[in-house]
């Protein structure tokens, strides 16, 4: 099976419009997963998310919504020739998605593009734009499926995450951790890790990581952070 070799599991990406990338491994390895019994994985392509998760946390019960059919075949074949084939693994759309059991912790690499200019690619379309799952949606398929004290994780380009910080909070979400991401320590940050919870205390601190070293390399923190699923790390 060809595809994107991990540490522990690989992953095929030849019907799904997004590819891996380090977004979704700086989410999976970021995601704060402790005292965490179920997971929801949303919107989730080729299954990434939800392999990670179960690498690190194996007794973790998985279930995973994917609505685009190309990914969807892509996570199930991932999903079955990996060491954790009790991934539960659904197609459909998760604003009708219902669960008896509640999750802990629910993950999601969102489409965050709005309003620009759509390609032909009807399913790069839908990963990639909010319009096949806004912002509101997210948070209401959160509210709906989780309890108290559970957690959204999520990553996000730095303006969109401002955008959801202001619409999680009018919706009765705290932004518990953050974490700025920077290609180099001479750039910005480009993308925001977010978790977000209904109590506990107010975020104090923002942190930060940047992915390379002035030499090109990975960087320290990066490697720490990451090492359990690159080969070569």
């Amino acid at each position: 099976m060809s595809g994107f070799a991990f540490k522990q599991f690989k992953v095929q990406q030849s019907n799904t419009a997004m590819k891996v990338s380090t977004d979704g491994i700086l989410l999976g390895a970021w995601t704060n997963l402790s005292e965490a019994k179920r997971l929801l994985d949303i919107g989730c392509g080729t299954g990434l998310l939800s392999l990670m998760c179960k690498q690190r946390v194996p007794n973790l019960e998985v279930e995973a919504v994917e609505i685009d059919e190309g990914a969807y075949e892509d996570a199930f074949a991932n999903i079955w020739h990996s060491p954790w084939p009790d991934i539960q693994l659904h197609q459909g759309d998760i604003r009708t998605f219902n669960s008896t059991d509640l999750f802990d912790v629910v993950i999601c690499n969102p489409p965050y593009f709005n309003g620009s200019l759509k390609g032909p690619n009807q399913a790069r379309n839908t990963a990639r734009h909010t319009d096949s799952l806004p912002f509101g949606a997210l948070i209401n398929a959160f509210t709906r499926l989780s309890h108290p004290g559970s957690r959204l994780a999520l990553i996000l380009p730095c303006t969109e995450a401002e955008q959801f910080k202001s619409l999680g909070e009018s919706e009765g979400l705290v932004l518990q951790r953050e974490c700025l991401v920077a290609t180099t320590e001479y750039k910005s940050p480009t993308r925001s890790l977010l978790e977000f919870g209904y109590d506990g205390a107010q975020l104090i601190a923002t942190d930060s990581l940047c992915i390379q070293r002035s030499d090109g390399g990975y960087s320290a923190e990066f490697i720490a952070l990451c090492r359990d699923f690159y080969v070569k790390m």
